[in-house]
């Protein structure tokens, strides 16, 4: 089958290629990301193979489906920049890797904890100007801190088992909870309570409504003074000035992030030698306890390897007409 993968950079052809020598599909790489004004790109391709900042609203998908996609392959477990309802309608298949390697997203997760607890970028940053001074370098115990897991899918779940070989008291917050993650000693608790009760609070939950802006004014304002707060799941999980305010205030003592709510104008591409446009990402660049890596939690070799074989497996199934275990169903409210 044709596909036109869009958003290309080379990590993307490289593990594609490597893993097509098992289906031989024909892959066709645009570097451009999918949005209304690139739909066009695809025509005549059956299948459009897209990442998690492309856009696939209500316009893209009619123009997609005017030039003949049929299939559009998510490279990602998120699939809130797809309009299902418009693809269902356009009687359009979506697939999507639900899992491709918790553990990398989770190991992320507690880098981002661990540099900012004990000051390693800025040690980094002295050290290279030769300045070998360590006021304002203290850092804390893991053992017996209290962190908070928000969602405890695969990656929460990896992230209590890491956290658990440094001896922390760990608390989660689910709507279901999972038996394997409480028989580790992990204990469930209301979110409030989490939120009151953590040192380090993480976020492991899926983008939905009811978790948009999870972490507003009022959950900051709930949480322990000095708290870290980690999200490496969806940016619009966190209202970012609330966020701002939490760290001018001090409420909020460091932030690590691998995503922004605003991150589709910013992540992936190389801006060095452009002026930041966004006035909330800038502000976040001024504070010293914040460190934030442009959505890379995902990028490790297993990952990698993992995206590439789930997705041309899943678009094969469709091919063949196969039942995709991976097929994203538009579900109508009631």
């Amino acid at each position: 089958m044709r596909i036109a993968v869009f958003g290309t950079k080379s990590y993307t052809s490289t593990y594609f290629d490597r893993a097509n020598k098992a289906f031989g599909h024909e892959l066709v790489y645009f570097e451009a990301r999918l949005h209304e004004r690139t739909a066009r790109l695809a025509e005549g391709f059956p299948t459009v193979c897209a990442f998690v900042n492309d856009q696939i609203d209500a316009a893209v998908l009619r123009k997609l489906h005017t030039g003949g996609v049929r299939t559009i392959a998510l490279r990602c477990a998120g699939f809130n920049n797809v309009d299902l309802e418009v693809a269902a309608q356009l009687g359009m298949q979506v697939v999507r890797v639900p899992a491709y390697s918790p553990e990398s997203v989770a190991e992320h997760t507690v880098a981002l904890l661990l540099a900012l607890n004990r000051r390693i970028h800025r040690a980094f940053n002295r050290v290279r100007e030769g300045n070998f001074a360590l006021e304002g370098l203290v850092g804390f115990e893991l053992r017996r801190r209290t962190v908070g897991v928000v969602g405890t899918g695969r990656i929460g779940a990896a992230v209590t088992k890491i956290l658990n070989g440094f001896g922390c008291r760990i608390l989660a917050y689910d709507i279901a909870e999972d038996p394997e993650v409480s028989a580790s000693g992990v204990k469930y608790v209301e979110l409030d309570e989490l939120l009151k009760s953590s040192d380090i609070v993480t976020l492991h939950c899926p983008l939905v409504p009811a978790t948009h802006h999870l972490i507003d004014a009022a959950a900051v304002d709930a949480m322990k003074n000095g708290v870290m707060l980690i999200n490496t799941s969806r940016g619009a999980l966190v209202d970012t000035p609330a966020v701002i305010e939490g760290l001018k205030s001090g409420r909020i003592g460091a932030v690590g992030l691998d995503v922004y709510e605003e991150e589709e104008a910013l992540f992936f591409e190389d801006l060095s030698s452009k002026v930041l446009q966004d006035d909330v990402f800038a502000r976040l660049l001024t504070f010293p306890n914040v460190v934030i890596t442009g959505h890379q939690a995902f990028l490790t070799e297993e990952a990698l390897t993992t995206i590439a074989e789930t997705t041309l497996r899943n678009i094969s199934q469709v091919e063949r007409g196969e039942e995709c275990e991976n097929a994203v169903a538009f579900m109508a409210k009631a």
